[in-house]
């Protein structure tokens, strides 16, 4: 049995919950994309479909109006391969391939960006760099575990005064014989109120920026929860302070240093982003399409009105083009040739896009499109989290804009004023 079919029986064999709110969603597949996907890929996406259906639609709107991030469903998101799904088996990962990895990212946020935030820090910000710059020691001791949600991990890179700018950041450690000494904060970190490491990127006393695994119960180490989001709010958001604490050197991966190390983890965040923002978009098309055949005005359903057909025409044609734009950088990833530049690029469209789609779709639902019986106003406050963080909107801009012409735009000496 492989990867892929443990996780499929495992899911099957394990079916708990009780129904309390019927999920009627269909992806909409305008061009025939699921041609395009292997039989694996299709067994992958439907497993974490159900599962979503199941045991996170019926509570979602309950959490996100509680704030609360539902701890139960951390052992389910490891059963559908959803922590580090390209983790190789031999380090208890599935094994899957980038496009899986992504198609189960597209169906965790079609649910709720929350729940795609946590499984992609964790896989993308947690699991990543601990595989490709960890020890093999770091290795067998974290992986196995992060990949069954037994235990849960955080990223550590921005900072209070250092967002778009990681490279200012000011957390540092000093040499202390066989551990170092960390001081420092970090915020916006997702899980961080209830993760048991962090991935943490400070300076050394070069000022040169390395990985470490800080954990939970380490003395100085605390992570503070944030609270009054109006977005994102079925996730957990924290600080992570520092206070010299003690971090063993063998805490360090010693695979990367540099600010190249933390950026190519966002690489692999941006791309399951690109591909969860697409899930959004899908929903709230799916359910726009649905009601506008169902609801009747002037004795007619409201899908026969040409406004109403422009929206969603305009909805299905973004989608189309999100999903031909996100399996061919799968298919680039898959093959070790997407360049930070493309993904950033498909992060910055499939975003904006949703966002887009969400408030169109709201739209087409009328007064009912603010009330909790449908997810697009849901989706759409998530969403204005989503294009702000591993990277603004603005700052994907740029990045292309780099990209093409080969001048960097990111900064600019200030004048003096004097």
């Amino acid at each position: 049995m492989n990867g892929v079919d443990i996780l499929i029986f495992t899911y099957f064999c394990r079916q708990t919950s009780n129904y309390m709110k019927t999920d009627l969603f269909t992806h909409p597949d305008y061009y025939g994309m699921d041609d395009l996907l292997s039989e694996e890929h299709k067994l992958v996406r439907d497993a974490a479909r159900a599962w979503v259906k199941k045991e996170v639609s019926p509570i979602i709107d309950e959490h996100y109006e509680n704030a609360t991030f539902p701890m139960h469903l951390l052992r389910g998101l490891g059963e559908i391969g959803a922590f580090g799904p390209y983790i190789p088996e031999e380090y208890g990962g599935p094994g899957l391939d980038q496009i899986s990895y992504g198609l189960i990212m597209q169906e965790l946020e079609r649910c709720d960006s929350g729940l795609r935030s946590t499984a992609s820090v964790q896989s993308s910000l947690v699991m990543y760099p601990i595989w490709k710059y960890g020890s093999e020691e770091q290795k067998q001791k974290y992986l196995p575990k992060l990949a069954t949600g037994e235990m849960m991990g955080c990223f550590g890179l921005t900072e209070p005064d250092h967002g778009s700018n990681p490279g200012g950041m000011i957390t540092n450690f000093k040499d202390a014989g066989d551990h170092v000494i960390l001081n420092g904060a970090k915020m916006w970190i997702s899980n961080a109120p209830f993760a048991d490491i962090a991935v943490v990127w400070a300076k050394d006393e070069t000022g040169r920026i390395h990985g470490l695994v800080v954990e939970r119960g380490m003395e100085g180490f605390s992570t503070p929860e944030m609270h009054g989001k109006l977005s994102l709010r079925a996730s957990a958001t924290g600080e992570l302070i520092f206070d010299n604490v003690k971090v063993p050197k063998t805490h360090i991966l010693p695979g990367r240093s540099g600010l190249g190390a933390p950026l190519s983890c966002l690489d692999s965040a941006r791309f399951g982003i690109a591909w969860g923002a697409l899930g959004a978009a899908m929903d709230c098309y799916d359910q726009a399409l649905r009601y506008s055949k169902e609801r009747t005005q002037f004795n007619v359903p409201i899908g026969s009105f040409q406004l109403i057909q422009k929206k969603l025409a305009e909805m299905i044609t973004e989608i189309t083009k999100a999903q031909l734009l996100t399996f061919r950088l799968g298919q680039l990833r898959n093959e070790g040739r997407a360049t930070s530049a493309q993904i950033s690029m498909a992060k910055r469209n499939n975003v904006e896009i949703a966002l887009n789609i969400a408030r169109e779709a709201r739209q087409i639902h009328g007064g009912m499109g603010i009330t909790s019986e449908y997810s697009m106003m849901r989706h759409m406050a998530n969403l204005e989290s989503v294009v702000t963080y591993e990277g603004t909107h603005d700052i994907h801009l740029l990045i292309t804009g780099m990209d093409v012409t080969g001048i960097p735009a990111f900064t600019r000496e200030m004048p003096d004023l004097n």
